[in-house]
Formats: structure tokens, sequence, C-alpha cells
């Protein structure tokens, strides 16, 4: 698992470009960026010239955003496989004010599998070319394109995954009926209306503490406010986020035209995880506040946001040590830690009062397994029936072996993190589409060229195969990744979880 590509490999593609009024570049074909000085010295840039030019980048912009519309028009025009549980329970409030802009097109859910499949398609392509085009772009009008994006996906509901009532279900669950999230379940709440929605009936919450009692006022208001508060929650906290890559793209002499663009036109990052209003912004934007606010060397400020990022989702906890090499001197390492201290002592306040000593629910999502996790592909290859319990912990040492390696070389740390992120997905037996929204602001900000090539690739990797086309492909030709006992065991785990 040790990272094939080192940031010496400054002009291979998918560099960022440079920013905005650089002069020429030399002779070889690269253009420099101008020296920037930054907590980490001053230094230069060479970057490769791509020649897309203006009007296939604006097209591209044209295509995500039609394609975005279309899949919100569709999936809020009547129940679909493109919105979970929409054939249970479907109101009007859940589909949107688009719910009425037109009448159901499709009704067969192949029709529509294979109809999103192709869109998500046209979407990775247009993604491509807007990264290529990127230096024809404007930053107004990158941002009029992100708002937009955002504003549509607002009004959609829940693509693919239907999380956000489970969140739902455990602010409920605790605040309003006072069972503890972390040792009892949604299906104790089986006569709230929320149960109906949500589909983790049998998983005591793995949610962080601080994300549980963020969610818990929610508890108090009716289910269509509750549910649209979060999802404008969630998407506003998506555009700060989106501010933050900007911010940081600035503070560390990136081009932040291709930070954003690489971050926020990502078909995962738009159908995937602001389309399926996932929790994850509520970690992204403090561990991404903490990494501006360390080049700012506000360094208290940083300790703390990242332990508030850890609160809301235990991962974030994998970019603490890069943090530490990031300040470097030991006097801002101490006022690093110290403010990590002095945020700990709140949050585990916080938690003791709410949760007593509950801890959230990490291990039984972690024995799950998914078609095209890497640990079940990588099993199956190898001839052991997919992920196995013993792998699984090969793969999480292999994950402590990489954050080691990366610690240990101290080269970029921003490189580091992100190497060690891509090794975190890569070892989970649960893997999801959106996961890869952790690794995209990493590689944008690092210098690798083989990070972001990675990050695309990845990105590829799971839109292929998580698109209802290969689902239906698998079926028609009798291919199930979980035949085998150890999937089976798994099924039957996340059947009992969801029943």
């Amino acid at each position: 698992m040790r990272p094939p590509h080192s940031d010496a490999d400054a002009t291979a593609s998918f560099a960022s470009p440079p920013v905005a009024g650089a002069g020429a570049g030399p002779t070889d074909g690269t253009v420099a960026l101008p020296s920037v000085r930054s907590p980490f010295g001053r230094y230069s840039i060479p970057i490769p010239r791509i020649s897309v030019g203006p009007i296939p980048g604006r097209i591209a912009i044209g295509v995500l955003v039609i394609a975005t519309l279309a899949v919100v028009v569709v999936a809020a025009s009547g129940p679909s496989v493109l919105v979970p549980r929409s054939r249970v329970v479907f109101p009007g409030w859940d589909a949107g004010p688009l719910g009425s802009l037109i009448a159901r097109p499709f009704t067969n859910p192949n029709t529509v599998g294979l109809g999103f499949s192709a869109v998500l398609v046209a979407m990775i392509v247009a993604y491509v070319i807007a990264l290529a085009a990127v230096r024809s772009f404007s930053m107004r009008l990158i941002a009029a394109a992100v708002v937009v994006l955002h504003v549509i996906l607002l009004l959609s509901p829940p693509l693919q995954l239907n999380d956000v009532w489970n969140y739902l279900g455990y602010a409920r669950l605790g605040a309003l009926h006072h069972f503890n999230p972390y040792t009892h379940v949604i299906k104790q709440e089986f006569f709230d209306p929320v149960y109906a929605f949500s589909t983790w009936h049998n998983l005591p919450s793995p949610y962080g503490s601080l994300f549980s009692a963020l969610t818990y006022p929610l508890a108090f208001a009716s289910l269509p406010v509750a549910y649209w508060t979060l999802k404008v929650l969630t998407v506003i906290l998506s555009l700060c986020f989106i501010a933050l890559v900007w911010q940081c793209a600035r503070q560390l002499g990136r081009d932040p035209r291709f930070a954003v663009v690489f971050v926020a036109l990502n078909p995962i990052y738009l159908l995937y995880a602001v389309g399926g209003f996932h929790n994850d912004f509520f970690m992204l934007v403090p561990s991404m506040g903490a990494i501006s606010l360390m080049l700012a060397r506000r360094d208290r400020a940083s300790g703390a946001a990242i332990v508030l990022a850890v609160a809301v989702k235990f991962t974030a906890v994998l970019l603490l040590p890069f943090l530490l090499i990031a300040v470097r001197t030991r006097d801002r390492q101490v006022k690093f830690i110290v403010g990590a201290v002095l945020a700990a002592v709140p949050m585990i306040a916080l938690s003791l009062v709410l949760f007593g000593f509950s801890l959230p629910n990490l291990s039984d999502q972690a024995s799950l397994l998914t078609d095209f996790s890497i640990p079940n592909v990588v099993g199956l290859v190898i001839g052991i029936g997919g992920g196995s319990p013993g792998l699984l912990r090969i793969m999480t040492v292999g994950v402590v072996v990489v954050v080691a390696y990366e610690i240990f070389r101290r080269r970029n740390w921003l490189t580091g993190a992100g190497w060690s992120t891509f090794a975190l997905l890569a070892s989970l037996a649960w893997l999801v589409p959106w996961y890869v929204i952790w690794l995209l602001p990493l590689a944008a900000l690092a210098t690798s060229p083989g990070l972001r090539r990675a990050a695309v690739l990845f990105t590829v990797f799971l839109i292929l195969t998580w698109m209802p086309a290969a689902q239906i492909y698998m079926n028609d030709h009798h291919i199930n990744p979980l035949g085998s006992p150890v999937g089976a065991a798994s099924r039957q785990h996340q059947a009992k979880l969801a029943n």
C-alpha cells in the first residue's frame, strides 16, 4: 500500500493550475506559479499546459448543471430507484417543490437505473473536461456554477441513500423519546412517523456525540420542518466547506479555481454527498477549518477545530498527526495541543451528560461488506471468498503502516494526509461513494499529482461499481460479489440491522 508517487512528480497530469496573473512559463511547456511565502517556505510549482479552451469548459459546466437538474426533477416526480424507500412512503414535502414540475416520465426501474447510469458517465466526462479547462474559468463563473448546483440539489429528495432519515431517527429517539441512541435502536420508536422513512432500524447510532447533540433540537419540530432544516444546514455547510477549500488554496499559493473545481464539480460530491444530504459536511467544515487556521498560524484554534471534527466523525482523527507535523516548531505544537485539549474537555463533558459512558457504534458497519469494497474484491481475487475478518484486520494494519510511513517521511504533510486517507478508504469493508469526499480536498491542495490521479480514478471506480447499470448487469449475468459464505454472512447481518 505504499504510495506510488512522490511530490517530486510535480509536472504530471492533474497538477494544480497556476494562479491568475502568473507570467509566461518556461519553454518546456510548463507554467510556474509565482514564488509564494507560506508557513512552509517560499516555493514554486511547475505545471503542464493542457490546451482545452473556454468553450469545451463552459459546455462541461453546462452538462453538469443540466444533468443534475434532470436527475433531481426525475427523482422528485414520483417513487423510483433514485430515492430509497420512496415506494414505501413519499409525501409531497419529501419530494420537494419540483415534484409537480413534470409527470412521472418513467416507471420501469431498469429504465430509470440505466438513465441515471448514463447521466453519471456523462458527468464524469464533463468533470474531466472542466478540470482540463479550468484555466479558462473565472472564479465568478465557478462560484455561480457551484451555487446553482447546490440550489438545485437542495430542492431534491435524498438521492440513492437516505441516511438523513436515520439522523432524524436517532435525534428523535434520544431527545423526544428519551432513549440513548448509542444503546437503543430506531425500532424502539416504531410508533414515530420517522420510522417509516428510516433504514437502520436495529443499528445503534454510529455518529459522534457532537453531531448527535446538534441534531437533538430538530426532534422537537415536525418531521417536515426537521427534514428541510437539516437539508438546508447540510447545503450551507457544503458551501462553507468549498469556501474553506478556496481559502486554503489561497493560503498555500495554489490556484483556488482548480481546487474548487476539483472538489465541488466532482459527480460523487454533487449527486451522492450533497444530493444525499450526508453528515460528512459537519465533519469536513471543522477539519478544513483546522487546516486554514493552522496556515494562518492560529494553532490553538486549529487544535480545537480538529477536535470538533473528531467529535462529529471519528475518521477526522487521521488528520491530527499531520497537522502536528505541519506546525513544525515545538512552541506551535504545544499551542496546537493546548487548543485540542481545551476543546476536548467540553466535548467529553457533553458526551457524558447526554450519553453517559456509551460510545458510537462503529463496529457493526465496519464488519459489513459492500460488493466492490477493496477488501471484498481482494478477497475474491486471492480466493478466500471476499472480505474475511482476517483480511479486514490485515487491511487495518496496512492503514497503520501507511500512516506511520507518511509520518516518518515527513514530506509534504498534505500529501501524507492524502495518501493515508486513500489507504483508509481502501481498507473499508463498508465502502460507499461519498466517502471519497474525505480525500478530494487533500488531493486538490497537495502538491502530488499522483494523489490527484488516484482521487479521480477512485471516483470513476466508485461511480462505475455503484451505478444501477452495474447491478442490472450483474443480475442479468448471475454475478454476486457477496455470494460467498463471507458475503452471505455480511448480507444476513445487514438485513438484521435494517429490519
